[in-house]
């Protein structure tokens, strides 16, 4: 039986939005499948698992962002060394934020990221709030944003995908998150995965290829999120 290791990043500060359900979700659809995960929680200070498949990050208020930013950025090197070796990655909000070059505060203020993905961050006085649906080569993806934080994307990332009718990375280009190789960031939280199946699928099929096992995953009978994101897409911003 494959068991695939999930890394959930600072899982008590950045999981404000019910992001730790991203991991819910994966771990739920492999046991379906006859598989499993192993989930390391990795708090401040502690040791990334070497054997990680998956690397998974969330969302969190401004102070428990400044309380894990320099642990992160700590990490930068060992974070670029994964994503280089194919690592799977989903980070939201505040982790997708840190993996960019850097966030520039409202005030003037230069947070250093990692500079896994090439993107980077300006602070502002505009929220961007509300139920959001995204169309990308996985299908739709749909979550909830709610960020002032405006990100814009460089030469060496691919937008995950354009909104529909949220305001997505910085309400102005349509764009939402970010694509380089396996690392994902996205703003929509939810969880994200709950109501998106099918990039779920996408994730975990990444993992087993980079492990050389099949990628292939037998169809699961999707109809319960399927509806719930309808009933989302549906709702008033």
């Amino acid at each position: 039986m494959s068991v695939l290791t999930l890394a959930h990043l600072y899982p008590r500060e950045m999981n404000i939005y019910g992001d730790t359900g991203n991991v819910l979700v994966l771990r739920k659809r492999l046991q379906w499948r006859g598989m499993d995960a192993k989930v390391v929680g990795v708090h401040v200070g502690d040791p990334l698992p070497p054997d990680t498949d998956i690397l998974l990050g969330g969302g969190g208020q401004d102070a428990a962002q400044g309380e894990i930013g320099r642990d992160f950025v700590s990490r930068g090197a060992e974070l670029r060394a994964m994503a280089d070796d194919g690592v799977v990655m989903l980070t939201i909000c505040g982790t997708y934020q840190l993996l960019g070059h850097h966030f520039l505060t409202k005030d003037g203020r230069r947070i250093e990221g990692v500079g896994v993905l090439d993107v980077i961050t300006t602070g502002s006085d505009q929220r961007l709030i509300g139920n959001n649906n995204i169309d990308t080569d996985w299908g739709r993806l749909v979550g909830f944003e709610n960020h002032s934080g405006l990100t814009d994307l460089g030469p060496g990332a691919q937008p995950l995908g354009r909104t529909v009718a949220g305001r997505g990375n910085n309400g102005k280009d349509q764009t939402e998150g970010a694509v380089r190789d396996n690392v994902f960031g996205t703003y929509l939280h939810g969880p994200v995965l709950a109501k998106s199946p099918r990039f779920a699928d996408e994730l975990l099929s990444r993992a087993l290829a980079r492990r050389g096992e099949d990628p292939e995953l037998e169809p699961l009978d999707d109809s319960l999120a399927l509806g719930a994101a309808d009933v989302a897409v549906r709702r008033p911003r």
